[in-house]
């Protein structure tokens, strides 16, 4: 199986407001950057979306490190914060509806083909790739607003 690592991020300028999401994809000594806009959105659902466009990315089924600054992405694997809520008919322990269910959705889908080990980065830190990836993000705000 194929092994990738993936960085990404999600940006908003406001919250909600415009947002960005950006994305790094390495294997071996292939590298691929993507990133998209979208003109009213929150952070977190840039960060899940970051998430989504780079596993759907993925030719194959690869075994994959995914290294992201939102620990509400990370968590949601990590602490099976996603399993709960599945098992809860997707209500959250406050008994609301869960937050981005669609996003979500569309995550464990994109994700459902690979293995995915979740890992948290430090954001705004000296760890180049995330950097990559906020840039990629503020640059798809800038692009989609100048549109």
């Amino acid at each position: 199986m194929r092994e990738v690592i993936i960085y990404t991020d999600g940006a908003c300028s406001g919250n909600p407001g415009p947002g960005g999401w950006g994305a790094v994809l390495l294997y071996g000594s292939h590298r691929k950057e993507l990133s998209g806009f979208h003109p009213h959105t929150t952070n977190n659902r840039m960060e899940i979306q970051a998430a989504i466009e780079a596993l759907r990315a993925l030719k194959y089924p690869c075994k994959v490190k995914l290294y992201s600054d939102s620990a509400y992405l990370v968590n949601a694997f990590r602490q099976n914060w996603l399993r709960t809520w599945q098992r809860n008919g997707w209500v959250n322990s406050r008994k609301q509806p869960v937050e981005n269910q669609d996003l979500w959705q569309e995550l464990l889908e994109a994700a459902r083909p690979h293995q995915v080990e979740w890992l948290k980065v430090q954001g705004h830190a000296d760890v180049a790739e995330n950097n990559r990836c906020d840039e990629l993000a503020r640059a798809a705000i800038a692009a989609g607003t100048q549109g």
